[in-house]
């Protein structure tokens, strides 16, 4: 490594420790210094806390979750590089949080997603059952301006969905790709040396045509997460399996078509929705809160390189390939991401 490079690491150590230390510097100095300790020693436990979006009175709660970006679990993938977004274990935390809260007497669920993997979106629809079955506790959805595929998954159990006038939804069916480059690599004199231990082991590899007996091993998977899909639907909403197929081909709608086809019931805001939830179910003292993940000494340490040097197409082009998945995988996904 030439001088100049090791010249460049040192600066850019250096900027990143200087960086980190004013932002501790800040956090600290910005709170009370006793909340401050308080919600350190917190943060080792539970790694969250709650934020009073409207106080009430007495100990009825009720929680307000969102759900923002492709539902997708990074597990460690994540770095640095990659962007704030949807984070797969604080969204199930919160859900086993309200499951175990009995002061939690409603739950209403911000949706904002284009849906993300079938795994992620089943793990999320199963707490929300499981929320609904053992506490007995209202759910309300309220779409942002997408809520799609994955992000119908998980809305289609809740009590009432609500949907802006320009809200994106549907897109109701499950998708699996890859890319073919084969005749690409042939065009260029590529040559790939597969060793495998069955016929069926390098299926929907990039570097060969799809045989058809593939095609149809992976149709029938698909199609099971199908039907999967279009029970949820069926028992969450109401509907036919007819119903439901009738407008479970793929095909996105607005708010005034899912409501028109069964799949929303009204028009109307995050606000809207609190205030229907409270009327409802008699919770006008009720206090609404959030979760939040809880600054701490880890999370000033694991700042991201958007906060350093400011979110750019670069940054963001290196985190999707550092979080990417490489293998092909069934999802309930509307649109490339």
């Amino acid at each position: 490594m030439t001088m100049k490079r090791w010249i460049a690491i040192i600066v850019a150590a250096a900027l990143i420790f200087v960086s980190v230390g004013v932002n501790s510097l800040s956090y600290i100095f910005t709170r009370d210094v006793n909340g401050f300790f308080e919600e350190l020693m917190t943060t080792s436990t539970s790694g969250y806390s709650e934020i009073v979006l409207e106080e009430g009175v007495g100990r009825e709660k009720i929680a307000v979750l969102t759900l923002d970006g492709v539902i997708q679990d990074l597990g460690n993938s994540s770095s640095i590089f990659q962007p704030a977004g949807y984070n797969h274990q604080f969204f199930m935390n919160q859900l086993d949080e309200i499951r175990g809260d009995d002061s939690v007497k409603g739950v209403v669920l911000k949706v904002n997603s284009p849906g993300g993997g079938v795994v992620e979106s089943a793990d999320i629809y199963d707490a929300i059952r499981a929320i609904q079955i053992e506490r007995d506790v209202p759910l309300y959805v309220s779409m942002g301006g997408m809520a799609a595929s994955g992000g119908y998954y998980v809305a289609a159990p809740a009590d009432k969905i609500f949907v802006n006038r320009e809200t994106i939804t549907g897109s109701i069916g499950v998708i699996m790709e890859s890319v073919n480059y084969a005749k690409l690599a042939e065009k260029y004199g590529i040559d790939f040396n597969t060793i495998k231990t069955g016929p069926y082991k390098d299926i929907m590899s990039g570097s060969r045509e799809m045989k058809e007996e593939e095609r149809v091993m992976l149709q029938e998977m698909i199609n099971d997460s199908y039907e999967r899909f279009v029970d949820i639907i069926e028992e969450g909403r109401g509907m036919t399996e007819a119903e439901v197929k009738a407008v479970a081909d793929g095909r996105i709608m607005n708010g005034r078509q899912a409501i028109e086809a069964g799949l929303a019931d009204e028009v109307g805001k995050i606000g809207d929705v609190i205030v229907a939830m409270k009327e409802d179910y008699d919770l006008q003292n009720a206090t609404v809160f959030e979760y939040t993940m809880l600054d701490s000494w880890s999370s000033i340490f694991s700042v991201k390189a958007s906060n350093l040097f400011g979110s750019n197409i670069e940054s963001e082009l290196i985190g999707k390939l550092l979080s990417d998945y490489n293998a092909p995988r069934m999802m309930y996904l509307y649109g490339e991401r």
